[in-house]
């Protein structure tokens, strides 16, 4: 069975026409919907969407974007899930890609697959030039630190086998909040060994709405690369790497 996480943050006009989006594509979908608004105008938008694979949980304080994926993730295992997405609730991933993963993870033998942003492929629309040169910098730091080779560390649209899954919410989440536990998985997995790869995608800029990204949560991203690299180096041992492909 196919489980969707996504991480919502006052998504109120967003997550409802979400959930019907991913039915639509993957009818038999279990979905997660973690929140972290400060009012529950969110959770009651993705409850009026209600049905037996649906969970809406909503957290008092905002973890921030990578811890609620993590907690995501673990309650879609707990239901019986052996694949798992993971996207954003503004439609910035399109939820017609998601056959795109999965097809990857089944047909590739991949265990963890991104919708790369930065693929010849791949198209970004209606992003301002501030945030294209943020996403651009912020790929470069983590590439010029972690040494991954992928083209996309910081997109949140992707897919994980159930090895993979299991491996991420047993060991993740230690090293900071925010966005900084994309690059936390990506590196777990890649020195463990798991095999990880990309595919072409169209991220389009929310059309409603407002950035769940704060100042903080950037500065949390820049303290965190360092501690990613002292894992980097616990665990990626040459004979051990990961193939990515």
């Amino acid at each position: 069975m196919v489980g969707v996480v996504v991480p919502a943050y006052k998504e109120a006009n967003n997550i409802a026409a979400l959930i019907r989006a991913v039915r639509s594509v993957i009818p038999g979908a279990f979905i997660a919907v973690v929140d972290d608004s400060p009012d529950l105008s969110t959770v009651a938008a993705a409850e009026s969407e209600a049905g037996d694979r649906l969970i809406v949980v909503h957290r008092a304080e905002k973890g921030g974007r990578g811890s609620a994926a993590l907690q995501g993730m673990r309650l879609l295992l707990e239901n019986g899930c052996t694949t798992i997405v993971e996207m954003d609730a503004d439609f910035s991933h399109a939820p017609s890609e998601i056959p795109l993963l999965l097809a990857a993870l089944d047909r590739r033998g991949l265990e963890m697959v991104i919708g790369s942003r930065y693929l010849t492929e791949s198209r970004i629309e209606n992003w301002p030039l501030s945030r294209r040169l943020f996403s651009r910098a912020a790929n470069w730091l983590a590439h010029l630190v972690l040494r991954v080779p992928i083209h996309d560390y910081t997109n949140g649209f992707r897919g994980y086998s159930l090895r993979a899954a299991q491996v991420v919410v047993a060991t993740c989440g230690k090293i900071g909040k925010g966005f900084i536990p994309l690059s936390e998985i990506l590196v777990n997995l890649w020195g463990r060994g798991f095999r990880i790869g990309e595919v072409p995608t169209v991220f389009v800029n929310r059309a409603r709405g407002e950035s769940s990204v704060s100042s903080q949560e950037i500065t949390n991203a820049l303290v965190g690369l360092g501690r990613i690299y002292l894992l980097k180096r616990r665990l990626a041992q040459p004979a051990a790497r990961g193939g990515v492909q």
